[in-house]
């Protein structure tokens, strides 16, 4: 029993780890509400500031995805408890971005700046729905999954975990990617578009290309066929109108 409470326990911790991180995700890409954010004067050298913050990018980057690949987990399931694998990579996902936004560089220069104050209400507007686009889709996933709190609880009531089933619900119908096309919005809606943020949005939008590869390579190995007429019917990130579907598929789960 208090393994079991101790799992649950964690998978608490790890959940509260990342929400509070999600919310400083907010602030800090848009300039606000936080200590540090993602803007301000460059301090000391150019040149060691765009490595410390490639480094930090790509530090979350492998994190990120080494940790989601199977071959990973069952190495680590070795040493911890299965229920709470996803609870460990939630909170290690939530401690890189946590030393990113703690070591991040600003570099200054300023690469648009929307003077117009219907424009800028557009892009903060946009900035809003790729945040809220990000939340919503976690749901539609499965989101208490997704983070690791359904594994924690199963566990904690003694119950063997169940694996999602493969949906498509709401805008997995036109996409096959929505929780990364609203971090797209988020990273690249603002109204003053700095040359750190520039270097910020580029990163993380390379990795996102690379993470959908890897992504749907694993999405094809643990479902076979269904996903691979769900990846020919459905575009990767431009949304598209839906189309009828010859048989059911689920939705996939981000990792």
């Amino acid at each position: 029993m208090i393994r079991r409470v101790s799992i649950f326990a964690f998978g608490v911790a790890s959940y509260a780890a990342f929400f509070a991180t999600f919310l400083y995700a907010v602030g800090f890409v848009g300039n606000f509400g936080v200590p540090r954010t993602i803007d301000g004067p460059l301090q000391g050298s150019l040149a060691a500031a765009i490595l410390i913050n490639l480094g930090l990018l790509g530090l979350f980057a492998l994190q990120h995805s080494v940790m989601a690949r199977r071959g990973f987990k069952r190495w680590l399931t070795r040493f911890i408890p299965e229920p709470a694998e996803r609870s460990t990579y939630v909170l290690a996902s939530s401690a890189a971005l946590l030393l990113l936004f703690w070591q991040w560089q600003p570099i200054g220069g300023v690469v648009w700046n929307l003077e117009s104050g219907v424009a800028r209400a557009a892009a903060y507007g946009v900035f809003a729905i790729g945040w809220a686009t990000i939340l919503f889709c976690t749901f539609l996933i499965n989101h208490f999954d997704l983070f690791g709190l359904r594994q924690a609880w199963l566990a904690l009531l003694d119950r063997p975990y169940t694996p999602l089933r493969f949906a498509t619900p709401s805008l997995y119908r036109v996409v096959r990617h929505p929780l990364y096309v609203g971090w797209l919005l988020a990273f690249w809606a603002t109204p003053t578009m700095t040359a750190t943020h520039l270097l910020f949005a580029l990163a993380t939008t390379g990795y996102i290309l690379i993470a959908i590869q890897l992504e749907e390579r694993d999405l094809v190995h643990a479902h076979g066929d269904s996903y691979v007429a769900y990846r020919r019917r459905v575009p990767m990130l431009i949304p598209s109108l839906p189309r009828r579907e010859e048989t059911p598929v689920r939705a996939p789960r981000t990792a």
